[in-house]
């Protein structure tokens, strides 16, 4: 169920280089229940700027009617969030999008849990969900720098972790398909998230796989109604575009063109 609610500043930190995590209490938690789902925040009271900015949910607590999101502040809507301080409010729209399947992986089985940057968020909550069920993840993450790291130790209480940066200030330098090229994992199915390139070229690496992929694209409404965030399919689905906000922003390996 889709809600609107001002929710509450319960903690906000940055915990990399322009990477900040902001936790907010509210009962619109209690409709999060699938892992890679996004909110709408406005981020003014004022109306300016006048769009809502897409955030991905990384961290949900039912318990304490709280969730967790990790967001990078890189323009003026961003950087207006990461100005706001614990105890203030947010207008809060969510939780929208289909997230990822956590049905598709069985106990038993291993499954290789791919992000890149910003697109390391969603799988937090992914991999615990997996654990949960008897799922052995692999963690395969991406960052540009040693600075922008982030959630690694979360990732290892979870499960297997390895870090690749791209100019290899931490861990192995190179790109995630570099380090998955060198590992060679035995899994049954992969889940990634990140920039579309990354996407792409994870998506042509196991094109012979089960995955999932969830996409990063810039959204209006949020709702399907704008057409905003629209992407070409390929000749293996029955419609020619689909809206990521509405109809992803997780697909199936294989629907949408990169």
């Amino acid at each position: 169920m889709i809600r609107q609610e001002r929710m509450r500043i319960v903690k906000h930190k940055e915990i990399a280089h322009h990477i900040f995590e902001m936790t907010l209490a509210g009962q619109l938690v209690h409709d999060m229940y699938s892992p890679g789902q996004f909110v709408h925040i406005r981020v003014s009271d004022s109306y300016e700027p006048l769009l809502r900015r897409p955030i991905s949910i990384a961290s949900i607590n039912h318990k304490d009617s709280e969730f967790t999101m990790i967001y990078r502040a890189e323009g003026r809507g961003t950087t207006m969030l990461s100005q706001k301080q614990i105890g203030e409010e947010l207008d809060v729209l969510g939780p929208l999008g289909n997230g990822f399947p956590i049905e598709e992986a069985a106990p038993g089985e291993t499954v290789v849990l791919i992000g890149g940057g910003i697109g390391v968020p969603p799988l937090y909550e992914l991999s615990k969900r997996l654990v949960d069920k008897g799922v052995k993840p692999i963690h395969v993450l991406g960052f540009q720098s040693k600075e922008a790291v982030f959630y690694e130790d979360f990732f290892r209480e979870l499960g297997e972790t390895h870090i690749v940066t791209v100019d290899g200030s931490h861990g192995q330098q190179g790109f995630v398909t570099t380090l998955l090229a060198e590992l060679q994992p035995e899994f049954t199915s992969y889940f990634t998230c990140g920039p579309t390139g990354m996407l792409a070229a994870i998506q042509n690496m196991y094109h012979d796989r089960k995955g999932f992929l969830s996409f990063e694209e810039r959204m209006g409404c949020g709702l399907g109604a704008c057409f905003a965030c629209v992407c070409k399919t390929t000749d293996q689905t029955e419609v020619d575009y689909v809206k990521v906000c509405s109809d992803g922003p997780v697909f199936p390996a294989g629907v949408v063109s990169v």
